[in-house]
């Protein structure tokens, strides 16, 4: 699996302002509403009872919050880099300023889940990729960095 089957370029955007983790989560879940046609507040109940498992903040500065959302057989990515870094509980205590927002199919067919979370993360867990994505100047570079090109 390659990061261009969940994520569109239009789905990248820099320099977003989040007071906090739940501002954060609010954001996220209204981007994600427009494009799946859901609720926002189901969106952000579901990312909010997703974070109460265990913090999504994977280390490094980098966030992958991630729900299963119903009606949608294809998985669904946005990435966000914040204007400044919030505390997100992440495993190693740093704040976050990548989020990596992943909606995923209710009824996954063949472990999908499995493997877009696990690109994703491949991707993030790239020093390069992710000091490029901190260092592009546009949505389409931090678009570019992601990719690997």
């Amino acid at each position: 699996m390659t990061i261009q089957e969940f994520l569109q370029a239009s789905n990248v955007i820099v320099d977003v302002a989040a007071g906090g983790k739940n501002a954060a989560l609010r954001d996220l879940a209204g981007r994600a509403a427009a494009l799946l046609n859901e609720d926002v507040k189901v969106l952000f109940k579901a990312l909010q009872d997703r974070e109460k498992l265990g913090s999504t903040g994977m280390g490094d500065g980098v966030a992958i919050p991630h729900v299963r959302v119903m009606g949608t057989d294809q998985p669904i990515g946005i990435l966000v880099r914040l204007k400044n870094p919030i505390d997100f509980d992440a495993v190693d205590g740093r704040p976050v300023d990548i989020l990596f927002f992943l909606a995923l199919p209710q009824m996954p067919k063949g472990g999908v889940q499995l493997n877009v979370l696990a690109c994703a993360a491949r991707r993030l867990r790239d020093e390069v990729t992710i000091a490029e994505i901190r260092k592009a100047p546009d949505a389409s570079r931090a678009y570019r960095a992601i990719l690997g090109s």
